[in-house]
């Protein structure tokens, strides 16, 4: 019982922070907003023993990449003044909930109406880090080795990029 309340804290906390994160007008404030959410996420992750997401969640998105997004913020110096005036965007936000209000009501009358915690197995080393590497090095080998090319390339096309003179 009291897993079912720390989720649906944490679940409510992500929502309503995603929200905050999408309305917010300031960048700034969408910044520290979505930082609450991937700590809510992570803590989520935590909850249901996944130590390596958790870890991962907490490392990589809530400490390196949003730090990245609050030094450009930081960096840019946006004042209110050169912001765009957004309108419509409350109406826009309010269309777009509305047409996805339906969807989300049927996702969760199935989840609800499904028996996967009837006849789930509970595996102990689900999201373990032992386990995400050996399935990461065994079974996703090629599409691993395939990305870390991939991300070599990116890396000498920007550096090839930002020295070709002008």
């Amino acid at each position: 019982m009291e897993n079912e309340i720390v989720f649906s804290v944490l679940a409510v906390v992500a929502v309503v922070s995603a929200i905050v994160m999408i309305s917010a007008h300031r960048p700034i404030d969408s910044a520290l907003s979505f930082i609450v959410t991937l700590i809510s996420v992570a803590a989520l992750f935590g909850l249901v023993n996944a130590t390596f997401l958790f870890v991962v969640q907490i490392i990589i998105y809530a400490g390196a990449i949003l730090t990245l997004i609050l030094f450009i913020i930081m960096f840019l110096n946006i004042k209110d003044e050169n912001l765009p005036e957004e309108k419509y965007k409350n109406r826009w936000l309010l269309v777009t909930s509305i047409l996805i209000l339906p969807f989300s009501v049927i996702l969760i009358n199935l989840i609800l109406g499904s028996d996967i915690a009837v006849n789930s197995v509970i595996n102990e080393n689900l999201g373990t880090i032992k386990d995400v590497g050996l399935t990461l090095f065994s079974q996703w080998i090629l599409p691993f080795e395939l990305v870390s090319i991939l991300l070599l390339v990116a890396l000498v096309g920007s550096v090839t990029l930002s020295k070709r003179k002008d």
